[in-house]
């Protein structure tokens, strides 16, 4: 069993910054890519930002500049970095990861965590 647990979100006023992290736990063999997507009301879900094992970023357009994904490898965790929030980045923000288990350590499966809201108020 694998989970990942998301942690940090909250309320924040337009401007302020908030950490998002995301903690994987189980029998876990190897973590790959990592990632951070969001989904605001009535969207659909969209990627925010990727990152590798060996810390290669991807970006969606509209978070460049504004976004810093990171990860710790030995704490098996990804954090997202988020400043100057705008109201129109509310949103239940998930991260991924493409996770092998000591069961199965040559296939890789992506699981999602639960998220974590956002909210920013103008």
């Amino acid at each position: 069993q694998v989970q990942l647990v998301e942690s940090g979100g909250g309320c924040v006023q337009a401007g302020g910054s908030l950490r998002l992290s995301c903690a994987a736990s189980g029998s876990i063999f190897s973590i790959y890519d990592m990632g951070w997507y969001r989904q605001a009301p009535g969207q659909q879900r969209e990627l925010v930002a990727i990152i590798t094992r060996t810390n290669t970023t991807n970006y969606a357009d509209s978070v460049k500049g504004q976004c810093t994904i990171s990860r710790d490898n030995a704490k098996n965790t990804v954090y997202l970095q988020m400043s100057s929030l705008k109201p129109e980045d509310t949103a239940v923000y998930y991260c991924n990861a493409d996770i092998s288990t000591i069961a199965t350590p040559r296939y890789g499966l992506t699981y999602w965590g639960k998220g974590t809201l956002v909210t920013v108020s103008s």
